[in-house]
């Protein structure tokens, strides 16, 4: 029973949310939100175990594309969710959450993730992190949707157009690396338990995690959603700012776990490569399929997702810190100082709210909560400029070797 108890816990903290996404009882967001959102945690660690196990049982190209869906389902029910929503009612904040979700996300992934697993990689091994060949493949793709996103917020609006275009840069990457060698990963911590079993009754196991947990992350998603938004309202919180960074924290602390646990071990190539699959997967995919369910919703194929000033500055902002992300990377590795660089960047703009209010009062500047994310942004973009001048043979060497 011992080897079983990380999935027990992570079942047993889960039922509370199954109750509330059923029942739907009339009780206090305060107390909604963070069970719902405990829930899909709980939901993910599930998923994170079994897609991790899966993967030897699949074959490679299902492996690759299901897989790697599977993994990031908890976020893209709640950023769906707000997308769907907003479609339902064009002139409600909906389409500001949905915009917040994905960008903390994506920012919180690279600020946080990349980042962590690099600082403690290094102070326990005293080196930096060093990618697989096969991952140039993978930072060319990010480029490509990166350079793309960046075209977005000067457009000032989401299409079916540029939805096509995310979902075609995934489609593209994922004809290639379905062809790679299946390199076979041993599963550790619960995941070994799982992968332990004898194949069938493995397949059943890993079967019904995959169902249990999405059944979780669906039914949760839409009580934490309205919660999380319904709580920042009455305790006087932005819930933007909830939405943004709350909401991901729940979808994305297991791969973030499982990443620095990889880390603590020893194999930070591991850790590193599969946060950079995901950065890759969320700026694709789960942008990709924004303006399709928008418009499913609206009912209409040809109304965009127009953009105010507030979330131009937020994808310009996502956008400038993932080209500068993908320029430390173009050499194919990632020391504790780039690290650093990674997280205080993330840190200031993060915390950029705080001090700006200091910077009104001392020279009495006008009120703006945002200001100071333009310039981040163009610190970004200039980081990234000077880095890719100075590897410019290294990011030749993306392209040497490259087959469609």
């Amino acid at each position: 029973m011992r080897p079983y108890l990380p999935y027990i816990f992570a079942i047993l903290i889960t039922l509370p949310g199954i109750y509330l996404g059923i029942f739907h009882p009339d009780i206090s967001p305060l107390l909604v939100a963070p069970l719902c959102g405990i829930a899909i945690l709980g939901a993910s660690f599930l998923l994170t175990w079994a897609c991790e196990v899966a993967q030897n049982d699949m074959p490679q190209a299902v492996a690759v594309a299901v897989v790697a869906f599977i993994a990031v389902l908890p976020e893209y029910a709640v950023d769906m969710y707000f997308t769907w929503m907003a479609g339902q009612l064009p002139d409600s904040p909906y389409s500001h959450y949905a915009i917040a979700n994905m960008t903390g996300a994506n920012r919180l992934l690279i600020g946080v993730g990349w980042s962590a697993i690099a600082i403690i990689f290094a102070h326990r091994y005293h080196h930096g992190i060093e990618l697989p060949e096969d991952k140039r493949t993978d930072i060319l793709f990010l480029a490509m949707a990166t350079l793309y996103a960046l075209l977005i917020p000067l457009k000032g609006s989401l299409t079916l157009i540029d939805g096509a275009v995310f979902l075609g840069i995934y489609i593209w990457y994922i004809c290639i690396i379905i062809h790679r060698p299946c390199a076979e990963e041993e599963p550790e911590g619960p995941a070994e338990v799982l992968a332990a079993l004898p194949r069938k009754p493995r397949l059943w196991a890993t079967t019904l995690l995959f169902v249990f947990s999405a059944l979780v992350i669906l039914l949760n998603a839409e009580p934490f959603s309205e919660n999380l938004v319904a709580s920042g309202k009455l305790l006087g919180v932005n819930e933007f700012l909830l939405v943004q960074w709350l909401a991901p924290i729940a979808s994305e602390a297991p791969e973030f776990i499982v990443a620095l646990m990889f880390a603590f071990r020893g194999n930070a190539t591991l850790a590193l490569s599969s946060l950079l699959s995901s950065k890759l997967n969320q700026w694709t995919l789960l942008v990709g399929m924004i303006p399709g369910v928008y418009a499913v919703s609206s009912g209409s194929a040809s109304q965009p997702i127009n953009l105010d000033a507030h979330q131009f500055q937020e994808i310009l902002l996502t956008a400038a810190q993932s080209i500068f992300a993908v320029a430390l990377i173009t050499n194919l590795k990632l020391n504790s100082k780039e690290a650093w660089i990674l997280l205080v960047l993330f840190l200031a703009q993060l915390l950029s709210p705080l001090y700006d209010a200091q910077l009104e009062a001392v020279f009495n500047l006008p009120h703006d909560p945002l200001r100071l994310h333009d310039y981040y942004a163009w610190l970004y973009l200039a980081l990234a400029l000077v880095t890719l001048i100075w590897r410019r043979h290294y990011v030749v060497r993306l392209f040497q070797g490259f087959k469609i």
